[in-house]
């Protein structure tokens, strides 16, 4: 039997309802901010994240799925969006011709990481590239764009995070001393960040197993401009968005400067749910002019994941507004089907049609559909010209005549609503 590659994974039901849902509410806050769609290539050339997400990442030492084609060329699926909105933006001019340009894109990603609960090697990202704008209020308005997102879907409960990682003039000394105050207790760290400690002790920060362990790490401490920069987005943001700012958070990928912000959301206090920051440097560095630049990615699995949980919850003892009709015999599936049929018409959800069925297979499948209500026809409503209503969250039913049943439901929806 066919089974698919272990790490990839079939979306549908209401996952797949809230992935759509997700998208179609990114799309219409990205109209509001004027941001452009961009759809960039699955398959680029390997140095292209080699160059900008930085060879002490794991993205770029484990996790790319990286192979040579027909032509010798050593090229990857794309593990993360923005070197590709990066290489665009260079490449088809924008840098020269409109530098102040603002970008959002939806589509997989590919990591060859160990699966795990909520991690997969195929993975929806939504994302959002800012560049040309070095003003704080860019940082602010960025990040108000990802809660906007968040809040319109409906998550409720998530935190944000939010730090200044400094620039080429303050970072250097930071960076000798977590060196320095690592490698006291050398150790203690796990092999991962051992071989990190002396190319990029940040790192060091953001793993999971090492980061938690230590207390008083040194703090960055920002030159003037940093500081400067940094507490003007806080002032921006405040009255605006609850967050907390955390020291600790540095992000895994090497490119970022300044501002860096995590939304973390769901019952696992660890499930980073998007995030991203400023990388000032890394158009340059791919060889575009020095352009600011500042974005997020936002993982659509975990996000839909988080409000599956969060609505599951809310929704524990509660149905869905749907009707499920049922029919007891096979004299009466004419009549049960009309009623269906009409119910359709008249704009109710309406499932049903399984006539061949006991009614007790009928009813249990109209309580896998979470379905409130059920309207049940036998011999006897045939021959009255009428149905039975019964409410499925507390098995109460009443009768009435069909010629009713529409105005009927109308009334129950308006008072269970």
């Amino acid at each position: 039997m066919a089974k698919i590659i272990r790490g990839f994974k079939d979306t549908f039901g209401k996952q797949a309802e809230n992935l759509t849902k997700l998208e179609n509410c990114a799309r219409k806050v990205f109209a509001r901010y004027g941001v452009e769609e961009l759809r960039i290539p699955t398959v680029e050339l390997k140095e292209l994240f080699i160059k900008s997400t930085g060879d002490t990442t794991d993205i770029v030492q484990k996790e790319m799925y990286a192979f040579e084609d027909a032509g010798s060329r050593n090229i990857a699926l794309r593990p993360e969006g923005t070197p590709g909105v990066v290489r665009a933006y260079i490449e088809n001019g924008f840098a020269q011709n409109n530098p102040l340009k603002s970008f959002f894109y939806i589509g997989n990603m590919f990591r060859a990481e160990r699966p795990q609960a909520g991690r997969y090697r195929e993975f929806e990202q939504i994302g959002v590239e800012c560049f040309g704008n070095a003003s704080p209020a860019q940082d602010a308005q960025t990040i108000l764009m990802l809660k906007d997102i968040i809040e319109s879907l409906g998550i409720k409960n998530y935190k944000v995070k939010i730090n200044s990682l400094g620039c080429a003039e303050c970072r250097p000394a930071f960076r000798q001393e977590l060196i320095n105050y690592f490698s006291a207790s050398k150790d203690q760290l796990c092999d991962k960040c051992k071989d990190r400690l002396e190319r990029n002790p940040l790192r060091v920060l953001d793993c999971k197993i090492d980061g938690p362990k230590f207390t008083n790490v040194p703090k960055q401490k920002l030159c003037p401009s940093c500081q400067e920069h940094f507490d003007e987005v806080i002032n921006l943001l405040k009255g605006k968005i609850d967050f907390e700012i955390d020291p600790m958070l540095v992000r895994g990928l090497d490119y970022y400067t300044k501002t860096v912000f995590e939304f973390v959301a769901g019952t696992n206090a660890q499930n980073a749910i998007a995030g991203g920051g400023r990388y000032d440097t890394l158009v340059k560095s791919m060889g575009g002019p020095a352009c600011p630049a500042i974005g997020w990615a936002l993982g659509a699995q975990r996000v839909a994941s988080v409000l599956e949980e969060q609505n599951a919850q809310e929704e524990k003892n509660t149905r869905e507004n749907k009707f499920f009709v049922i029919s007891m015999d096979k004299t009466c599936n004419q009549t049960a089907f009309n009623l269906m049929q009409n119910l359709r018409q008249a704009g109710f959800i309406t499932l049903g049609g399984i006539f061949d069925k006991n009614i007790k297979a009928q009813m249990k499948q109209a309580d896998k559909n979470n379905c409130r209500w059920a309207l049940i026809i036998g011999t006897t409503e045939v021959e009255k010209g009428s149905v039975v209503l019964k409410d499925l969250t507390n098995a109460e039913q009443k009768e009435f005549l069909q010629s009713e049943i529409i105005s009927v439901l109308k009334k129950v929806q308006n008072e269970k609503n």
